[in-house]
């Protein structure tokens, strides 16, 4: 997990995102928000990808995001059942990012009730938060979930199941989106439903990063 920064790196910290399983090990997950402004907009720029950032320090390297991939629906309507988006992270110093950091895997169709581990940068904290708790269904596309604190900056934080704490990694479920682009409340979030068509957008993503 790391958090979404602006201006190559040396911008404020406004979301959140996490390394997901590819062949090209260069795929990292968040919220469509977050990457583009959706309906009327488009994608931002000179964004970069800080895997485990705390105290203002960069443990692992500020990685450059290079691509970034929405679901039309999103980019041409703002649909929420859509705010998921992925991106493409160069390499850093001749590696691959899932190389150095591991990766979640991507799960999709997992049902509406999981017990799930999510980690967020909130945007005014120098610090990850995190929180255990089971997700039930909001509406057809929609999940939720109550955990104290989440507030802005903590869009894309990855639902976890089966989180293994050896190796810290499970497999991504949702991310905080959707419903009001995650929730108007920092104690109940919200997150796309995880269904066909976004494994069909991970598939883009995955297409994207050999191009």
């Amino acid at each position: 997990m790391g958090a979404v920064f602006g201006h190559g790196g040396s911008g404020d910290h406004f979301c959140t995102g996490s390394v997901v399983d590819s062949p090209g090990k260069s795929v990292v997950i968040t919220a469509a928000h977050c990457i583009h402004t959706g309906k009327g907009g488009g994608y931002q720029t000179d964004l970069a990808f800080v895997p485990g950032y705390r105290d203002g320090q960069a443990p692992n390297g500020t990685w450059p995001i290079t691509k970034m991939v929405v679901d039309d629906h999103w980019a041409q309507s703002s649909d929420p059942g859509y705010d998921v988006g992925f991106v493409i992270v160069g390499k850093l110093d001749g590696k691959r990012i899932a190389d150095v950091l591991g990766a979640n895997r991507f799960g999709y169709n997992a049902g509406y009730g999981n017990s799930v581990r999510i980690t967020g940068y909130p945007a005014g904290g120098q610090d990850p938060i995190s929180c255990t708790n089971k997700t039930t269904k909001f509406q057809t596309d929609q999940m939720k979930v109550d955990c104290t604190g989440y507030s802005g900056g903590t869009s894309g934080s990855p639902w976890l199941t089966h989180f293994d704490h050896a190796t810290r990694t499970g497999e991504v479920i949702g991310v905080i989106g959707g419903y009001q682009t995650g929730g108007d409340t920092d104690d109940t979030s919200y997150s796309p439903y995880f269904n066909d068509a976004i494994k069909s957008l991970y598939d883009k993503a995955v297409g994207e990063e050999s191009r």
